[in-house]
């Protein structure tokens, strides 16, 4: 029994500590940081929050949310123009990045910008506690709760693996769109005088859809090219893209192309009933 908790012990260290970049391995967050944190934050979420909120009113929480809005503006465009800075602005190859494993000024901001980036996906987690505070139980959809999940987990294979290269312009990506999301929340939270200033509500989904479609076919042609690029990253990339692409469009044509057609067809219905009766 002691020889093999003992091999079990040695592949752990192995595959979690001695596989992994030697520049990032010691970084927060390490393996048990997630393995805690996110089942939790599932727990939570889904049955220890609402079961918490079944008899009590709903938060407010205005301000910290309005605090929170402009911490998620400020380090998502830190990170967007560090990571731009670390390579994606004229350095590296769009078609084609292998990891750069040289230490000069690069790759240190590229792995900096990793890091915040991996850690920013921990803290959007805050997202769904304060929908669960507020009992906005309606916006705890399953791509919501799928998204918040699958992001730290991208986010931390690479950050533990391949911290700087190819994989790194996701994101860059999600770090600019961000920016635009927080924004629009930060305003949108500020009370109904300023609806009028929120009319790109729409696209912001479509920004976020397009996103997707981009890592898709920058991970996706890489497959078929001798990168020096591990092709198994680009492979769950690709995939992992694909899904987004699916649920982000499903929930585009449910809330803006579908909705508005029940709504003007059952206005026309309601009109013409009202003509009928005239």
């Amino acid at each position: 029994m002691a020889a093999l908790f003992g091999k079990m012990r040695d592949t752990y260290n192995f595959v979690f500590y001695d596989l992994c970049d030697e520049r990032t391995r010691d970084f927060f967050p390490s393996l048990p940081h997630m393995l805690i944190i996110l089942p939790t934050y599932l727990y939570f979420v889904k049955r220890l929050g609402p079961r918490i909120m079944q008899n009590l009113q709903p938060f407010e929480l205005k301000t910290p949310i309005m605090v929170y809005n402009i911490f998620q503006i400020f380090i998502s465009l830190y990170t967007f123009i560090l990571g731009l800075m670390g390579g994606w602005l004229g350095q590296y190859n769009f078609l084609c990045q292998p990891v750069d494993y040289t230490d000069n000024i690069y790759t240190r901001r590229m792995l900096t910008a990793f890091w915040l980036y991996t850690v920013v996906k921990l803290i959007d987690l805050m997202d769904t506690i304060f929908f669960v505070l507020r009992k906005k139980d309606r916006q705890i959809s399953f791509l919501h709760v799928f998204h918040h999940f699958m992001m730290p987990i991208a986010s931390y294979i690479g950050l533990k693996y391949f911290p700087n290269g190819h994989s790194s312009l996701l994101g860059i990506i999600n770090s600019f769109v961000h920016v635009i999301m927080y924004t629009y929340y930060l305003i949108a939270g500020l009370g109904p005088q300023y609806q009028k200033y929120i009319w790109w509500k729409k696209h912001v989904t479509t920004l976020q859809l397009v996103q997707f479609v981009i890592i898709f076919f920058h991970n996706f042609i890489p497959i078929f090219m001798d990168c020096s690029y591990p092709r198994w990253i680009n492979v769950l990339l690709s995939i992992h893209a694909l899904q987004f692409v699916y649920m982000f469009g499903s929930f585009y044509y449910e809330s803006y192309v579908k909705t508005p057609q029940k709504t003007n067809k059952n206005s026309t219905n309601g009109a013409s009933k009202k003509v009928k009766a005239q």
